[in-house]
Parts: structure tokens; sequence; C-alpha cells
């Protein structure tokens, strides 16, 4: 038997992990602003057809999980404490739900952890592998920005293609139909849950 290591880096994702799962589901976005870098979960609880086993799943699994870090971390700058990115970006996954045409904003809810940003990488890895959120996994593109005049001849991504409706999406080709990528989830779906 191997002596248990609180350190190793599972067990250190596993208690963030275990920090955002404790905390209250809110509305998406929350209702008030708060300051910090961190992970979160977005659950859904609609009648979208393709997610029936996500919303009847128990405990529920979310629909998709993400980080927000300082900005400049990505390059080895920026403020430590951070300003608002993680209500910022939840913020901004909000306003994705609400341009799509076939599902609601108020079908959406989320937890949210402020992390200490060197941890927030670690725990949205762990989520995604632990988790497997359809948005993260299946049907990508969700948390994608528009892509600038530069880079237009980007395809449309799944999720849009799922979900119609942001309009810097509907800009870009579409290689799939709206048929074959329900079919994809409905595929993945059955394998992973």
């Amino acid at each position: 038997m191997q002596a248990y290591d609180p350190l190793d880096y599972e067990n250190l994702a596993r208690s963030v992990v275990d920090a955002l799962l404790a905390a209250t589901e809110e509305s998406l976005p929350p209702s008030d602003s708060f300051t910090g870098a961190g992970v979160y979960a977005i659950y859904y609880h609609g009648d979208f057809e393709g997610y029936n086993c996500l919303v009847k799943g128990d405990p529920q699994p979310p629909i998709y999980v993400g980080k927000a870090v300082p900005k400049g971390a990505r390059k080895g700058r920026g403020n430590i404490e951070g300003g608002h990115e993680l209500y910022q970006r939840l913020k901004q996954h909000s306003k994705s739900i609400i341009e799509a045409e076939n599902i609601q904003a108020k079908d959406f809810t989320c937890r949210y952890l402020v992390v200490v940003p060197v941890w927030v990488t670690l725990a949205e890895r762990f989520l995604i592998e632990h988790y497997k959120p359809v948005w993260n996994l299946a049907i990508d593109g969700f948390g994608n920005h528009d892509p600038g005049a530069g880079r237009r001849s980007m395809k449309r991504p799944r999720w849009d293609i799922l979900h119609p409706g942001r309009p810097w999406a509907a800009r870009l080709t579409a290689e799939e139909s709206f048929e074959i990528v329900l079919r994809s989830l409905q595929q993945f779906l059955e394998r992973e849950f």
C-alpha cells in the first residue's frame, strides 16, 4: 500500500474541486460582482433533448467547466490578486447562452470558487477528467470568442452548430450539420454516461 501524500497533485486538485462542489449553486451569471480568478462549473436544467441524461443525473454533472486566470498570467505577468476575471468569464458565458436560439439562460446555474492562481489550471484539468463535461469534450467552442477579421477562415464551432445564435459564429463556415453534431453528442453520452 502506498502512503497517502496530501501534497500529491491529484490530492491537491481534489481539495480545490471539493471546495468548488461545496459552493452554493447560483444563477448564471451570479447576481453580485466579485473579485478574483478561479474555477467554475456550469449546470443545465432545461429540456433540450440532447441533454436529457445530464439533467436526470444524480448527482447532476456539469455541462461545462472552466477557469479564469489573472490578466497577463498566460505570459507570466499580472497581478496575483487579479481583478474580476472569474466574474467576467461567467458573464461572457451567460451572453453566449442568451444569444443561442434553442436554449434559455434561465435553465443554467453555476458554482464558482476563487482560487489562488497557481491551482486554477490543476483544478480545471481534474474537473474535466473526472466529470467529462459535454461542452468541454464533445461539443467544443462554447468558450470561444469572436476570432476577428483576420481569422474568419476558421470553421464554425460545434457548439454554435448545435446552439446557433452568436452573430460572429454565423459568419464562419459550418463543416458539419446540426444532425451530425447531435448524433455525435448522443454517441458521446452513451459512451461516457
